[in-house]
């Protein structure tokens, strides 16, 4: 009988985790080192706003919102959303689907409790953790190198380090000098899913900094998406243009002038707005949009913040404004508050199966490679379905090793 391979995971964020969750543990003697004192530290941020872990729609429509799309297809056909909700019933955490098919842990179930969840599922599996244990690159062996730790040989290493976003995660990016010295490509990381600059007129902002405009839509290149804004000092943030962050910032990067548009009332055609606005009985402009098109005090804020008198008083010209309410986008926010980064590992770099084409039996998935999803529900099943998907892969390496 052949002695088990060791397996390393560096890195235990969601990738990570859920690789170890489905790795042949009778097959392979697995261990996750992360360099902080606790794992899925990226996991809990993400729930801060309410543990958005996946959506529940057509495989089909899911896969369309990742790119590039063929990619990620494989992977999201083999763990689909509807494959993580029934994995994570049986392992304790029940699910229900919220507002726009998003996603969560059972409302009694805080993001803290699913990690808890999780981790003792693994331990349970016989999985070895090793933490506090800080990854600085290779050594002339091509053994693992930990700061002030002894070197770790392993069998298989699969790296699942994250992106470059919230630092105080651990997930910092560092680690990409120590893939570019082994001339592994590398793409330099940028923000996505993050906020975009607004030159707010400081009165306006010192009212609405905070505030959401919610249920509305946000046109930009010939592309719409509908959720919620949520007004800040900085400029707007929220899923309704996180979805697009990825051309926004391509524009941004490429010098044009970026303006999109706001539809205050989405479900609504100007047509039906005009008929509403005509059948009013308010003689007081502001009180017809707020008591007849129940615009709230932000919506009617940003309407007037971003149209002159004389549109305002004219129906007609209003209705258009409401429907297209244009905002200059100045600049990107900083990398440390996106939720997510652009960039990493070329994909030109690794197999169908995440393994490095330069370094055999060396394996990168997660957000250390350079895929995009919009938010973080479609980000988590991302990492899900890429960490099961190599987990399969390895684990019918031993099953063909023990064959022949």
């Amino acid at each position: 009988m052949q002695p088990m391979k060791k397996i390393t995971i560096v890195g235990g964020g969601s990738a990570g985790l859920m690789l170890a969750a489905h790795l042949d543990t009778s097959q392979y003697e697995v261990t996750i080192c992360d360099k902080k004192k606790s794992v899925g530290r990226k996991f809990l941020v993400a729930g801060e706003g309410g543990l958005n872990l996946t959506y529940s729609s057509p495989i089909s429509e899911l896969t369309n919102q990742y790119v590039p799309q063929n990619f990620m297809a494989a992977s999201l056909a083999q763990f689909t959303n509807e494959d993580l909700i029934t994995w994570l019933d049986s392992i304790g955490i029940a699910t229900f689907v919220g507002s726009s098919n998003r996603v969560f842990p059972a409302q009694n179930l805080k993001p803290i409790e699913v990690l808890t969840k999780l981790i003792e599922h693994l331990k349970k599996k016989g999985i070895n953790f090793q933490l506090n244990k800080q990854w600085n690159g290779w050594s002339k062996k091509g053994d693992l190198r930990f700061e002030g730790q002894e070197d770790m040989v392993s069998d298989l290493v699969i790296f699942a380090l994250g992106g470059a976003s919230w630092k105080v995660t651990g997930s910092d990016g560092e680690w990409i000098n120590a893939f570019e010295e082994r001339n592994i490509k590398t793409i330099a990381f940028r923000s996505a899913n993050c906020a975009f600059g607004v030159n707010w007129e400081k009165t306006f902002i010192a009212t609405h900094a905070g505030k959401p405009l919610k249920n509305i839509a946000v046109r930009f290149a010939n592309q719409t998406t509908k959720g919620e804004l949520v007004l800040s000092k900085f400029g707007l943030e929220g899923n309704a243009i996180y979805a697009l962050s990825r051309d926004i910032q391509q524009a941004l990067e490429n010098g044009e002038h970026i303006d999109i548009e706001i539809d205050l009332k989405p479900m609504l055609t100007a047509t039906e707005l005009m008929v509403k606005y005509q059948n009013s009985t308010l003689s007081k402009v502001t009180d017809i949009l707020k008591e007849d098109l129940n615009l709230d005090r932000t919506a009617v804020g940003i309407l007037k913040q971003f149209t002159d008198k004389e549109t305002f008083m004219n129906p007609d010209l209003l209705i258009a404004k409401i429907k297209a309410v244009p905002i200059t986008l100045s600049a990107v926010d900083d990398i440390d508050r996106a939720i997510s980064t652009l960039g990493g590992i070329d994909l030109d770099e690794v197999d169908e199966h995440f393994q490095l084409k330069k370094m055999p039996g060396t394996y990168a998935l997660g957000e250390m490679l350079d895929w995009y999803a919009p938010t973080g529900g479609y980000l988590l099943q991302g990492c899900f379905s890429m960490g099961f998907a190599l987990a399969q892969h390895l684990n019918k390496l031993t099953q063909d090793t023990a064959k022949e």
